[in-house]
């Protein structure tokens, strides 16, 4: 927790700083009203005062990405609820680790789109159609706080909220049924960034658990299994046959849905009798 809270404090420091000069594409009349809603509903956790000045904050890799943004996707979890860990997913494959086109003109991390009511600033760009209407902040903790508004205000994800917190698959899957993205492999993609970067430690720093999975080729005892990390050139019938399982056995004890699987996707499997 003294990593939370000493985030916040820098990232007071850095926006007091930011100057007061704003950039801004609003529409006559609109006003940003995301640091007007900064309080949770429950905990202590305002967040600082908006200085007013578009601030993009670029990330070099992925890693990079959640050492700057994990402290405050546990901060939001503490306050609102959501697994810092589909946080942290989200904000990876929604934002190119915090570098792609929207990213870069919007701080919109989540690919939030304005929707009916949003009075902040915006900005227009592709995405499933031309010219979209997408949420625009001057800080990317303003755009972590608006998605745990986004998510805990709207009845389509209530649902959500009835899962364990640390079932982030649980969640994937519930974000993709509740209608937040169109791509039907979207669970997957953010399950497969959660277990490549081991991001569900982060859920359990917050409750206070141990986390035991750990990456690596059949190196971790999980529940009587061990770990395979998923390798250029896998399918789930090589690692059957590796494994002297069964392609339904596999995807039963990963809660697959399909035989799909990418890269860095960490998959329990038997620990005995490995094939080389």
């Amino acid at each position: 927790m003294k990593r939370i809270v000493g985030y916040l404090f820098l990232s007071c420091l850095f926006l007091a700083g930011c100057g007061t000069k704003k950039r801004s594409t609003l529409n006559k009349g609109e006003t940003n009203s995301v640091s007007n809603r900064s309080n949770p509903p429950e905990g202590n956790y305002p967040l600082p005062p908006d200085q007013g000045r578009f601030k993009f904050v670029p990330t070099a890799s992925p890693e990079e990405y959640i050492q700057n943004f994990s402290g405050i996707a546990q901060a939001e979890m503490q306050a609102y609820g959501i697994p810092a860990s589909i946080t942290l997913a989200q904000g990876l494959l929604e934002s190119g680790f915090g570098n792609g086109p929207l990213t870069r003109k919007t701080n919109n991390h989540f690919g939030i789109k304005c929707h009916t009511g949003w009075e902040g600033d915006y900005e227009r760009h592709d995405d499933d159609a031309r010219g979209e209407c997408f949420r625009k902040y001057n800080h990317p903790m303003y755009s972590y706080r608006d998605h745990s508004i986004f998510l805990t205000t709207r009845s389509r994800y209530a649902s959500l909220f009835e899962l364990r917190k640390n079932d982030y698959k649980g969640w994937a899957r519930g974000l993709k049924a509740a209608g937040y993205a169109t791509d039907r492999k979207y669970p997957q993609k953010l399950i497969a960034l959660i277990e490549r970067y081991r991001l569900y430690r982060f859920d359990s720093e917050v409750l206070g658990e141990e986390f035991t999975v750990t990456a690596g080729l059949a190196s971790s005892d999980v529940g009587g299994h061990s770990v395979h990390e998923v390798q250029a050139g896998d399918t789930l019938y090589a690692l059957s046959r590796r494994y002297y399982m069964t392609v339904e056995e596999l995807m039963q004890i990963n809660g697959l849905d399909s035989t799909e699987i990418s890269i860095g996707q960490l998959l329990k499997v038997k620990p005995e009798k490995v094939k080389k």
